[in-house]
């Protein structure tokens, strides 16, 4: 089975061929979504980039373009201040399915 490192954004995902999995926000019309990954190993076999592998590609298709994850709630609070602050925050993702790794 294959296994691929790839970076979108600021994380970096380990993939494998069928995986469905949320990335932050792809800003792009098309279906499909091609990464270089950064390490790839096979069975018997693992190439490592410099940063990138160059002959290798991670295909991708979207299946959600937008949607938002649960809300996190983050609370700051001093004791005896009468200071108590909450905010909530809702990060845009994209839905992927990985199709083929090369």
């Amino acid at each position: 089975m294959k296994k691929a490192i790839i970076r979108t954004g600021a994380k970096q995902y380990v993939v494998t061929v069928g995986q469905v999995l949320a990335v932050e926000l792809l800003n792009t019309d098309d279906k499909t979504v091609t990464w270089q990954p950064l390490l790839v190993i096979d069975d018997k076999k693992t190439k490592v980039g410099k940063p990138l592998i160059k002959d290798s590609i991670v295909k991708a298709e979207i299946l959600e373009a937008s949607f938002k994850e649960d809300k996190i709630i983050s609370i700051r609070y001093k004791a005896k201040k009468r200071l108590h602050k909450r905010r909530g925050h809702r990060q845009q993702k994209t839905l992927v399915k990985i199709v083929e790794i090369t």
